[in-house]
C-alpha cells in the first residue's frame, strides 16, 4: 500500500486536492513534488481498487490517472470514476497516445490527455483547468442541493403550480388546468414565494432555472 496523504499549509489554492493514480512509484513521488510545490494537497495511489474506495475530497479536487495500469485497464478505471465520482474531473496520462485511445479516453469522461512526458507546465495547466471545472461543478450542486431542500417545503399543490409558473402560465390558465380559482392559486403563489425565499416571480424562476442547470 502507498496511499500517502500531504497536509501543506494553505495558499492561493486552499484546500485543493489533487488525487494521483499511477502503478509506478517513480511518477507518483515526481507528480507528488511538483504538485505541492504549487501548494496543492496531494493523495497517492498505486491500485485502482484502493482509489475507488476512498472517500475523496469535500474541496475542489481532480484525479491524475495513470492510463496502463497492471491491475485493470486504465480506460475501465476511467469509467468507474465517471460513475462512481461523477464530480472529479480527471486527467489522463499515456505512453501510448494514439488516435483510438485519445477519442476513447475522452469520450470516456476525461477532461484532458497529456502524453508522457509532458512538461511542468503542460501538467499544471491542465490541473488548473480541472481545478475550475471543479469548483463550477461543486457550485452547480450546492445550488441545485438548496433548491431541491427549498421545493421540499412546498405541499403537493404548491409543488404543481411552482412546475406550472416556471414555465410561464398564468395564474388563470394554471387555475383552469388544477380546477380551482385564480385566487386560491394566487395565494399558493404567494406562499411558495415565501417558502422559497424568492421575492419576486422574476427570482423565483431564475432560482429554479439555476438550480436546474
Amino acid at each position: 500500500m502507498s496511499t500517502t496523504l500531504s497536509e501543506v499549509a494553505e495558499s492561493k489554492t486552499g484546500q485543493q486536492t489533487v488525487f494521483v493514480l499511477d502503478n509506478e512509484p517513480a511518477i507518483r513521488d515526481s507528480l507528488r513534488c511538483l504538485l505541492e510545490t504549487e501548494r496543492y494537497r496531494v493523495e497517492t495511489f498505486d491500485s485502482p481498487a484502493q482509489f475507488l474506495k476512498s472517500s475523496g475530497s469535500n474541496q475542489a479536487a481532480c484525479l491524475i490517472l495513470d492510463l496502463k495500469m497492471p491491475q485493470m485497464n486504465g480506460l475501465d478505471v476511467l469509467q468507474l470514476v465517471v460513475r462512481q465520482k461523477p464530480r472529479l474531473p480527471t486527467i489522463v496520462l499515456t505512453a501510448f497516445a494514439d488516435t483510438p485511445s485519445i477519442v476513447t479516453a475522452m469520450r470516456s469522461g476525461a477532461i484532458n490527455l497529456l502524453e508522457k512526458p509532458c512538461s511542468d507546465v503542460q501538467l499544471l495547466d491542465a490541473v488548473r483547468e480541472a481545478m475550475a471545472q471543479s469548483d463550477q461543478q461543486r457550485q452547480q450542486a450546492s445550488t441545485s442541493d438548496n433548491l431541491q431542500q427549498k421545493i421540499s417545503h412546498l405541499t403537493a399543490r404548491e409543488r404543481e403550480i411552482l412546475e406550472e409558473l416556471v414555465t410561464g402560465k398564468s395564474v388563470k390558465i394554471i387555475g383552469l388546468k388544477l380546477g380551482t380559482s385564480p385566487n386560491t392559486v394566487r395565494n399558493q403563489r404567494a406562499s411558495i414565494l415565501d417558502k422559497m425565499g424568492a421575492e419576486s416571480m422574476a427570482d423565483l424562476v431564475r432560482m429554479v432555472l439555476e438550480g436546474r442547470s
